[in-house]
């Protein structure tokens, strides 16, 4: 794979800046958490990594069972710990990470070397790209993706091989926050959130998304607005982890705007 592809601020994030380092992101996740059942009065960090642990938990639940059976991807796969979990708690027969940053796949196998020692068969990650993904065609049983498809520079690459890659009856799902439909809404994100203003978040409605799917092989879509329990947990445990003049403070206005909202997005390959 051409790793030239790879957008410059999505280098630099995930590469020498490690976004699983800064203090919005505890215990290594990169994500914004599933706040549900969490006491937000004084979240601590360790309620944060609940936070995360729970929205990996959220879209593994949407996968059927007996999960025993089912070979699964997740595409972003960052520093691993989720497509651990997947392993570890849901009994998956394969779990294979993705990622497009090749110092995220280092990082994923450094920090998961004992999930690899134990399930060697089971557990691995790889390099790969929302739409060059590394399987052949009808190999996989599911595919997953946590908070990394704002990052794909466009989603019909990733309806395409996510069809491809899956056998008929697999499972797509995906966790990330869309944005609303309008010719203006891109414009007034990138004026609230420096992620969309350098082009590390992208500005995709979630009706393109779902049109790309339908076009591409996928039944049974569904999507479910989960932002409720997001943005505001999010919210409070920055107000002690960030400074409040902080960008990633506005995260929470724009959902409350309508500009964007948080989905779990399900989708079975025809």
């Amino acid at each position: 794979m051409d790793h030239n592809r790879i957008p410059p601020t999505v280098r630099r994030t995930y590469g020498v800046d490690d976004l699983s380092t800064a203090p919005s992101f505890a215990g290594g996740f990169i994500n914004f958490g599933y706040w549900q059942g969490i006491n937000l009065a004084d979240p601590t960090s360790e309620d944060r990594v609940r936070s995360q642990e729970q929205m990996y938990r959220r879209v593994l639940r949407e996968f059927p069972e007996p999960r025993e059976r089912l070979r699964l991807a997740e595409v972003g796969c960052g520093r691993g710990l989720g497509a651990a979990l997947a392993l570890r708690e849901f009994r998956f027969a394969g779990v294979t990470g993705v990622d497009i940053h090749p110092d995220q796949i280092e990082r994923a196998r450094a920090v998961n070397a004992r999930a690899l020692a134990t399930y060697p068969d089971r557990l691995a990650y790889t390099l790969g790209s929302a739409d060059e993904l590394p399987f052949s065609d009808g190999y996989l049983d599911g595919v997953f993706s946590v908070e990394a498809a704002q990052h794909f520079r466009e989603l019909t690459g990733f309806a395409r091989e996510s069809a491809r890659v899956l056998r008929p009856g697999g499972r797509l799902v995906v966790a990330t926050f869309f944005t609303a439909p309008g010719p203006d809404v891109a414009e007034r994100l990138k004026i609230l959130l420096a992620s969309f203003a350098d082009g590390l978040d992208i500005a995709h409605p979630l009706d393109d998304f779902t049109t790309s799917l339908t076009r591409t092989g996928f039944t049974d879509i569904t999507t479910e607005s989960i932002g409720a329990d997001v943005w505001p947990g999010l919210d409070r445990y920055l107000t002690d982890a960030v400074p409040a003049a902080h960008w990633t403070r506005h995260f929470l206005p724009a959902w409350r705007d309508g500009l964007l909202d948080y989905h779990v997005l399900t989708a079975i390959r025809i």
